[in-house]
């Protein structure tokens, strides 16, 4: 078995992504969740682009992580600094997919005062509108607007849970469909919605068929989940049941020849009272999944996530958390993933920051991360055989090497 070796060497840069390869880099803005992937083919993928507002006094408070490497552009700004570095050289700078798991600020943006208005086009700049204005997006995918609920009824969008905030998630999702609306009429944006079940529709555009052992396979989409059977879903949901966004989040397995990759958004598997949620997303998508290699951590580590069952099935040997806020991870998330008794073997724990007030509650535990602060980037060899994890610093504009780990021996 391969075994985990720290770098030793600081400061270099990482070396450029090459065809064949797969690169995901989990990006630390500290508003949010943004995954950039650069697909084999050099096909490239971005999976939300989270921009918490800095008018809400948590945002500010030592409950939530910085802004990172510094104030001096929002979050979705330094979401497009960070593509542009690592952005294959030999491609247009352009997105040819861009993916929002749900409608939460932390994974797509949230409309407040301080937004500026984009040039061109009636849409404010937040999150992925931010991102979308200054990189081109090709194909534009999400969970839709009609189910559970219609987003778009003025009754729905009448609602008190959804008008409590005049910058809330409506307002912002309208000013997201304007950028659609404008950006489809600009460059042809293509705008989908993810389809629970199929099969590469999210596919490599340049050269597919040097790559046949590469695919991303849509797990659950809106609470319907894929039952491994053709393309036979399973909905969880009855029209007009809205159990909030998290439940919602589209879930990816992206598997390049023995190597598998599963991220889920903001889906939970615990129930109310601290145990396993037999009828949760995490429990009924668990077996469908499968053994993996690399999993982010559903919720960013929240209490709600990652029941028993689930980290017993899926039993990564690498856990990434996507992480802002000093309750991630729960406690008792972080004692059901390091448990050998629920699956045996190695794993390593990487986060992209680890807030001081969590520190002071779980002390010690916390040393079993490998890393907890920093940009963390998968990169997975030519022919999905092996892959390493680097952490590239997060405090600074160049974004060096803190520490590699790996090469891990794919399974």
């Amino acid at each position: 078995m391969m075994t985990a070796c720290l770098s030793q060497t600081t400061d270099e840069q990482l070396p450029p992504w090459k065809l064949g390869m797969l690169d995901i880099h989990h990006i630390n803005t500290g508003r949010g969740d943004a995954a950039f992937a650069i697909l084999p083919d050099g096909t490239t993928l971005l999976i939300d682009a989270g921009d918490m507002s800095d008018t809400h006094p948590r945002t500010l408070s030592v409950r939530n992580a910085k802004r990172m490497p510094n104030a001096s552009k929002s979050a979705a700004g330094w979401i497009v600094d960070y593509i542009e570095q690592f952005f294959p050289k030999e491609n247009n700078k352009e997105l040819n997919y861009a993916l929002i798991t749900h409608y939460h600020d932390d994974h797509f943006g949230e409309l407040d005062s301080l937004r500026p208005k984009a040039m061109e086009g009636d849409f404010y700049l937040t999150g992925i509108t931010e991102v979308g204005h200054f990189v081109p997006i090709k194909k534009m995918l999400d969970r839709g607007f009609s189910y559970p609920i219609d987003f778009t009824s003025e009754t729905i969008q009448n609602q008190d849970r959804f008008k409590r905030d005049a910058y809330g998630m409506i307002p912002t999702l309208k000013n997201y469909w304007s950028f659609l609306e404008y950006q489809h009429e600009k460059i042809g944006l293509v705008h989908e919605k993810v389809i629970s079940g199929k099969k590469n529709q999210i596919s490599l555009v340049y050269n597919p068929q040097t790559y046949p052992d590469f695919s991303v396979q849509n797990i659950a989409v809106s609470g319907t989940v894929w039952t491994g059977v053709h393309s036979d879903t399973l909905a969880l949901l009855k029209p007009g049941e809205y159990p909030g966004e998290n439940p919602l989040s589209i879930c990816l397995k992206i598997s390049y020849g023995e190597f598998d990759y599963f991220t889920g958004g903001d889906i939970s598997g615990i129930d109310e009272y601290g145990g396993t949620d037999m009828n949760s997303v995490e429990s009924q998508i668990a077996p469908i999944i499968g053994p993996v290699d690399v999993a982010t951590l559903n919720h960013h580590g929240n209490r709600d996530s990652q029941n028993l069952d689930y980290v017993r099935t899926i039993r990564p040997r690498v856990w990434i958390q996507q992480n802002w806020s000093s309750d991630h991870p729960g406690e008792e998330v972080l004692r059901r993933i390091t448990s050998e008794k629920l699956y045996p073997g190695e794993r390593d724990i990487f986060s992209t920051v680890m807030l001081q007030p969590l520190k002071d509650v779980i002390g010690g535990r916390l040393n079993q991360y490998k890393s907890q602060n920093g940009h963390i980037v998968l990169r997975v060899h030519p022919k999905g055989d092996s892959f390493e994890i680097y952490i590239l610093n997060d405090a600074s504009e160049e974004r060096e090497i803190k520490a590699k780990y790996g090469p891990y021996e794919s399974r």
